[in-house]
């Protein structure tokens, strides 16, 4: 895990000033630097806005009483991009503005839960299955598995 957070902390720069620098030689100087803080202003913008709406759909789910899963998910992915956007560069850019876009947020939303929810196993117990069958704290695989109890409120 360190390893790919170095790579990436040293790659991502060197891929994006290489990009930059390919930029100026095809367009100009002036021409990249341009398009470095339009994007900024834009995406700092799109960041306030997007941001100003899940909060406003987080208050909204609260109020309704339900868990504000999906809008703590888009604040967060709205919180990266911003931090992506502050970032001077074309791929930064490019997925920053595409976690501002709620179809962008939903692509990657799909994806992250598709590549990890792969490693989970969720099973219910009910209070007379939690004895009988022991909990599996240890597994080889990299799979994780979540025991959980179920109580049933009965009817006074």
């Amino acid at each position: 895990m360190f390893t790919r957070l170095l790579a990436a902390f040293i790659l991502v720069p060197l891929i994006e000033l290489m990009l930059l620098i390919q930029l100026a030689n095809y367009t100009s100087l002036a021409t990249t630097i341009l398009l470095v803080i339009v994007t900024g202003v834009l995406g700092s913008w799109l960041a306030r806005r997007e941001g100003v709406m899940a909060w406003f759909r987080f208050q909204s789910a609260l109020a309704e009483g339900r868990a504000p899963s999906h809008e703590i998910q888009d604040g967060l992915m709205i919180v990266f991009a911003a931090a992506l956007l502050l970032t001077p560069g074309l791929l930064t850019d490019a997925l920053g503005f595409t976690l501002l876009l709620p179809q962008g947020r939903e692509l990657i939303r799909q994806t992250l839960l598709k590549r990890y929810m792969q490693r989970f196993n969720v099973h219910f117990h009910t209070p007379d299955d939690f004895a009988a069958e022991p909990l599996n704290r240890t597994t080889r695989d990299s799979t994780f598995t979540i025991d959980a109890e179920s109580f049933e409120r009965k009817a006074e």
